[in-house]
C-alpha cells in the first residue's frame, strides 16, 4: 500500500495537505493522535487517507508534551516517507511541493452552553474554581454511552467535597462581610443539602445516571451562586479613557417579550396552547465585558428596544439598524481572552493561533453587538444579535468562523429554545432589566455624549 501511495503522490500535479488532531479518552486511559491526508488526483477527485495511533494516558503536562512530540515526529516521518525522494527499488526521485497553507484544529475546550460559559467567567476564589472543574469533568464522563466510569466520578466528587471541607474558612472569607451569612447557607447546601455533594455521591454509588445528571446540575448551580458572592464587583481597573462609559460591574438579567409581526402565533409549549408572545431571558456578564454589557443594560432599562423589529439572517437574529446612531454609546470592541484578567479593547482574537475568548460566540444563544458601520474597532451603539450557533456551519474544532471578532456580552438562558421560531418581521414588544440594576453604573449624559462624538469623528476621518 505504501508503494502504491508513493506512485500516486509522485504522479500528482497538485499538492498534498496534512491535518492532525490529538485527544484523550479518560475512560480507557489513553491518548489518540489522528492524521488526515487530503489531495486531489489528476482526475479532479478529492481523496483522503486517515491514520490513527493511541498511546497510554498521559499524566502530566510535561509527559504530554514529550509524548505528543514523539507521536507527531513518528507520524511526520511516516508521511515524509510517502512524499519524499526514496532510493531502492525505484530509480527515480519524486518530490512533492510543500503545502501553501497549514490547517490545524484550535483548542476546542470551550463551553458549549451559556450556563457553562457564564459559570467559567466568574472571577471567584481558587478553591471554588477547583471544585467547579472537578464537577464539570463529571459532565463529560456522563456522555460515555455504555460503561460509565462511576469510579472516576466518585473520585471527582470526593475531591470536591474534601476541598469544600478543608477550605471552608477560605471560601467564606473571600466574600464581603455582609454576604457571608448568605454564603454560609449556600455552603451548607453544597456539602449537606438535598442538591449537594453528599447526595450526588450517593447517586454515583447507585450508578443511576439520571440522578447523577440532575444532582450534578444542582451542585454546579450552588457552586455558581457561591462564586457570585465572592465576586461583588470588577477585579480590575478600567482604562482611564473609558471611565465615562456606563458599565456593568457584575451580572444582570434582561427579559425580552417577543411577538409575531404578522399576527400569527408561536408553537405551543409541551401540552400547552399556541402563544402570541414568547419570553427570553438574557444574562449579561459585566465581569468580562463591563462596557458592552453596561451599554446594553442601559438600553434595555431605558426601553430603547421596545417595538424594535427583528430580522432572521444566516445563523443570527438581529435587531433593526434603523434605531439611529444617537441611541446608545459607541463602545470600543471589547473581548476578554481566556487566561487573562481584563478585556482587550479595539482588538480581535486570532483563533488559529490558539486565542479564545472567555465569552465565546460559538454558543447557541450568544448575545453580541454588531460592528459599528464606521469602524470595526467599535461596536454598534444599539444593534445586537442572538447568535444561532450550528456546528455544521463552523470551522475546525466546531469554532465559529467569526469567533473572537465581536463583543459578546451575555447569553440567552430561559426561553432560548424559542430563538429558532423568530422570523423576519417579528417584534420586541418589551424589554426590561429584571435583575442587576444595582450593578449598572451610569455617568453624566453630557460627558458621555462628548466621548461618542469624538469616537465617530476619529473613525470617520481615519
Amino acid at each position: 500500500k505504501k508503494r502504491e501511495l508513493i506512485k500516486e503522490f509522485a504522479s500528482l500535479d497538485n499538492k498534498v495537505s496534512l491535518c492532525s488532531d490529538i485527544w484523550n479518552d479518560h475512560w480507557q486511559s489513553c491518548s489518540y493522535m489522528g492524521i488526515t491526508c487530503h489531495w486531489i488526483d489528476n482526475a479532479w477527485n478529492i481523496e483522503s487517507m486517515n491514520e490513527c495511533n493511541h498511546q497510554p494516558y498521559l499524566g502530566t503536562w510535561m509527559d504530554i508534551g514529550r509524548k505528543q512530540f514523539k507521536i507527531t515526529l513518528a507520524a511526520a516521518i511516516f508521511f515524509l516517507q510517502l512524499t519524499s525522494p526514496l532510493c531502492g527499488t525505484y530509480h527515480e526521485f519524486w518530490s512533492i511541493p510543500s503545502a501553501e497553507a497549514v490547517l490545524f484544529s484550535p483548542e476546542t475546550k470551550i463551553p458549549r452552553t451559556g450556563e457553562l460559559a457564564l459559570r467559567r467567567a466568574i472571577p471567584a476564589n481558587a478553591n471554588m474554581k477547583a471544585i467547579q472543574l472537578s464537577l464539570e469533568d463529571i459532565s463529560y464522563l456522563l456522555r460515555i454511552p455504555q460503561r460509565k466510569p462511576y469510579g472516576t466520578m466518585e473520585g471527582n466528587i470526593k475531591k470536591a467535597l474534601k476541598i469544600a471541607t478543608d477550605e471552608k474558612e477560605s471560601i467564606l472569607s473571600s466574600m464581603p462581610a455582609e454576604l457571608r451569612e448568605d454564603g454560609s447557607v449556600l455552603y451548607a447546601s453544597l456539602t449537606d443539602g438535598k442538591g449537594g455533594l453528599k447526595n450526588l455521591l450517593e447517586s454515583v454509588k447507585d450508578k443511576d445516571a439520571d440522578k447523577v445528571s440532575v444532582g450534578l446540575a444542582s451542585a454546579l448551580d450552588i457552586v455558581a451562586q457561591l462564586e457570585l458572592l465572592q465576586a461583588p464587583g470588577l477585579s480590575y481597573l478600567l482604562p482611564e479613557q473609558y471611565l465615562n462609559y456606563p458599565r456593568l460591574t457584575g451580572r444582570a438579567v434582561a427579559e425580552f417579550a417577543i411577538e409575531k409581526g404578522d399576527g400569527s402565533t408561536f408553537s405551543p409549549e409541551a401540552g400547552g396552547q399556541s402563544r402570541s408572545t414568547i419570553k427570553i431571558q438574557v444574562v449579561l456578564d459585566g465581569y468580562s465585558a463591563p462596557l458592552t454589557a453596561g451599554n446594553f443594560a442601559k438600553l434595555v432599562a431605558d426601553g430603547a428596544y421596545n417595538g424594535v423589529k427583528l430580522f432572521s439572517i444566516n445563523q443570527a437574529i438581529i435587531t433593526d439598524s434603523a434605531m439611529g446612531k444617537d441611541i446608545g454609546y459607541s463602545v470600543p470592541l471589547e473581548i476578554m481572552p481566556s487566561g487573562q484578567f481584563e478585556p482587550l479593547y479595539k482588538t480581535t482574537l486570532s483563533v488559529q493561533d490558539g486565542e479564545l475568548p472567555v465569552l465565546p460566540l460559538s454558543v447557541f444563544g450568544a448575545v453580541a453587538m454588531a460592528h459599528n458601520e464606521v469602524s470595526e474597532e467599535y461596536s454598534s451603539p444599539n444593534q445586537f444579535f442572538f447568535y444561532l450557533y450550528d456546528k455544521r456551519n463552523s470551522g475546525l474544532g466546531g469554532v465559529s468562523f467569526d469567533e473572537g471578532q465581536f463583543s459578546v456580552c451575555g447569553y440567552a438562558t430561559v426561553g432560548r429554545e424559542n430563538l429558532n421560531q423568530i422570523k423576519t418581521g417579528d417584534i420586541i414588544r418589551s424589554a426590561k432589566l429584571v435583575e442587576g440594576q444595582d450593578r449598572l453604573v451610569l455617568t453624566s449624559e453630557n460627558s458621555m455624549s462628548d466621548v461618542s462624538v469624538n469616537i465617530h469623528s476619529f473613525a470617520w476621518t481615519g
